[in-house]
C-alpha cells in the first residue's frame, strides 16, 4: 500500500516515455524543452501545493505514500507534477501530429473569453472556498493572457484534445481520490471546495488539471522555439 501513489505516477508515465522513441512520433527530440518547461511550471504548482497543504485544504493519506517529503509534500506529489504533464504533453503532441485540430477563428474567439468569464464569475462567487476560487480565477486569468497578450496559436488544439485527456485523468485522479481503494490517497477539505464530485473527484480538479497543462504547454512551446527545434507540427 505504501507504493500506491508512486505506482500511479509510474504507470502514468511509462507508456508515453517508451512510445516517445517511436519513429513516427519522435517526442524524445523534445525532452529538453519539456524538462525546462516542466521545471518552471512545477515550481509554481509545488509552492501552491505546499501552501494549500499547510492550510489543510488538502492532505495525504500516510498509508499510501513512502513517507519521503519535500517540506510538507510527499515525494510522490512532487513527481506528480512531472509525470502527469509529460503524459499529457506526449498525447497532445500525438494528436497534433496525426489530426487537424484547427477551429473556426470566430468559434475560438467566442469560446475562450466566454469560458474564461464563466470561470472568473464562478471563482468570485465562491471566494470563500479557497480551492474553487484560486483555481477558477487563476485559470481564467491565464486563458485571457494566453489568448490576448501572448496570442498563442494552439488554444483551439488544446480544447479539442482536453476532453480525451480527461479519460486517463478520471482513471488516475479517480484512484488518488479513492476509487477502488479503501481510503483516498489525497484527502480534500470540502469546506474549501464546492463539494461536487465526479465519482470521487472534486470538480475543481478538472480545472486545476487544465491550468497545469496550459502552463506546461505554454512554457514548452517557448523553450522549443528558443532552442531552435523544428516544430513537430503546425
Amino acid at each position: 500500500m505504501k507504493y500506491t501513489y508512486l505506482l500511479v505516477n509510474f504507470f502514468t508515465v511509462i507508456v508515453p516515455v517508451l512510445f516517445s522513441f517511436h519513429p513516427k512520433i519522435k517526442f524524445h527530440k523534445y525532452f529538453i524543452p519539456f524538462i525546462k518547461a516542466n521545471l518552471c511550471t512545477s515550481l509554481l504548482f509545488i509552492i501552491w501545493d505546499i501552501i494549500f497543504t499547510k492550510k489543510g485544504i488538502w492532505s495525504f493519506n500516510p498509508d499510501y505514500i513512502l513517507g519521503l517529503n519535500l517540506y510538507n509534500l510527499p515525494i510522490e506529489e512532487v513527481l506528480f507534477f512531472t509525470c502527469i504533464p509529460f503524459a499529457c504533453l506526449f498525447t497532445f503532441h500525438c494528436f497534433r501530429l496525426f489530426f487537424k485540430l484547427k477551429w473556426n477563428e470566430k468559434a475560438e474567439n467566442i469560446f475562450v473569453p466566454t469560458f474564461a468569464l464563466l470561470l472568473l464569475v464562478m471563482g468570485v462567487f465562491c471566494w470563500q472556498q479557497a480551492y474553487t476560487a484560486t483555481t477558477f480565477i487563476s485559470t481564467s486569468i491565464l486563458l485571457i493572457v494566453l489568448k490576448y497578450y501572448f496570442k498563442v496559436s494552439w488554444l483551439a488544439a488544446f480544447f479539442s484534445v482536453y476532453p480525451f485527456l480527461l479519460i486517463p485523468f478520471f482513471i488516475v485522479n479517480g484512484i488518488l481520490t479513492g476509487t477502488g481503494l479503501e481510503h483516498p490517497v489525497v484527502l480534500y477539505n470540502n469546506e474549501e471546495n464546492l463539494g461536487i464530485r465526479l465519482l470521487t473527484i472534486p470538480v475543481e480538479d478538472v480545472i486545476y488539471g487544465m491550468e497545469l497543462l496550459l502552463l506546461n504547454i505554454f512554457m514548452y512551446e517557448r523553450f522549443k522555439k528558443e532552442g531552435d527545434y523544428n516544430k513537430a507540427v503546425e
